[in-house]
């Protein structure tokens, strides 16, 4: 299991650090109730009509608090038996607690986790009638949208925090090493125990399933688009494959350009190709170093401008486009630039291994 994670981990990405820590599982506190047993309610709407109100109360009900021997985080109801949550919340365990905001305990056992996306779906025994399954969202949420985060943060369950999109089609850690593509940035607090709950649209549909919180008003989700690709396999198989390409690359800022003698800082350069992986043999990588004011800039190597006529503008594009649009054994068509000219090659994607690593 991911340890339970009390301190904020580095993120690194675009060119800037942040500090951010798992919203995950707290530990198990020592009053997490009343003696009743009736769930702690934290989120108390200004007025009956306002739209955060509206949304809270509209959604409550599906959302739970997961519970394991290590800790606890949050979820919400993904179809009828079935609730989603953050792989890192159940971590290695087989069979969870969960609660529903009336305050009912239900058996869980954890039917599928992909630590690649830090999803996790468990079984649920008894689902309460009023805890409906979330819609997700149709399209990517717009930045500036409104949203809130509802979930149980230091075991407050019910909590709900307010905020809006504030980036999308973003890269963030998963447990694994490699990176979680397609995530959506909010500035809605997300604390300890707010993973695997729902971020909200005003219009009641789910935007992302929270990953992580930290630095200053920065929180990640799993976007929903990629949730309801991963989620109704591990219902299904216990498990899901992600695509790879096994490749690292650079983004072709005017530094790489110049050194490479390219025209435009246009696409991403190609630094590294896995032994024996799919890309071997079909794209070039870089092969010296040039040492500038800033620092070594790779030279040589293909550059990488499309992947099935969709243009690559960042690294993050290619990481949604192979998450999203591809399986393992799909064949893509690459359109790279190679000695100065413009060529179309053709790879067969395999499956991600475990190992951690720069890869796509």
């Amino acid at each position: 299991m991911v340890p339970t994670p009390t301190r904020r981990r580095l993120l690194t990405y675009s060119g800037g650090a942040l500090l951010a820590g798992l919203a995950g599982c707290t530990a198990n506190p020592s009053n997490p109730e009343s003696e009743s047993g009736a769930p702690n309610e934290t989120a108390s709407p200004a007025t009956a009509d306002s739209a955060y109100a509206d949304v809270y109360q509209q959604t409550v009900d599906s959302v739970v608090m997961v519970r394991t021997a290590q800790g606890q985080g949050s979820g919400f109801v993904f179809d009828d038996s079935h609730v989603v949550t953050n792989a890192h919340v159940v971590g290695r365990s087989t069979a969870v607690d969960v609660r529903f905001t009336d305050g009912r305990w239900s058996s869980g056992t954890v039917a599928g986790t992909d630590p690649h996306s830090d999803l996790a779906a468990i079984d649920v025994n008894d689902v309460p009638s009023s805890a409906t399954p979330l819609p997700f969202v149709d399209e990517q949420p717009s930045v500036g949208q409104k949203v809130v985060a509802i979930g149980n943060p230091f075991n407050l369950n019910g909590t709900v925090t307010t905020g809006i999109v504030s980036g999308t089609d973003r890269s963030i850690p998963a447990p694994t090493g490699y990176s979680i593509p397609d995530a959506i940035q909010t500035d809605a607090a997300a604390n300890p125990g707010n993973s695997g709950g729902p971020l909200m649209t005003l219009e009641g549909r789910v935007a992302a399933v929270i990953n992580s919180g930290g630095g200053d008003n920065i929180a990640f989700g799993i976007s929903a688009a990629l949730t309801e690709r991963v989620v109704p396999r591990l219902i299904e198989t216990g498990d899901y494959d992600h695509s790879f390409l096994g490749v690292s690359f650079t983004t072709v800022t005017p530094d790489v350009a110049t050194a490479n003698d390219l025209e435009e800082p246009e696409g991403l350069l190609v630094v590294e190709v896995v032994d024996g992986g799919p890309a071997e043999g079909v794209l070039e990588p870089s092969d010296d170093v040039r040492y500038t004011g800033r620092g070594g800039v790779p030279v040589g190597g293909d550059v990488l401008l499309a992947v099935d006529g969709t243009e690559l503008t960042t690294e993050e594009d290619l990481g949604s486009y192979l998450a999203l649009e591809t399986r393992p054994g799909d064949t893509v068509e690459l359109t790279v630039l190679r000695d100065g000219s413009e060529r179309t090659v053709t790879v067969e994607l395999g499956t991600r291994p475990t190992r951690r690593g720069p890869f796509r």
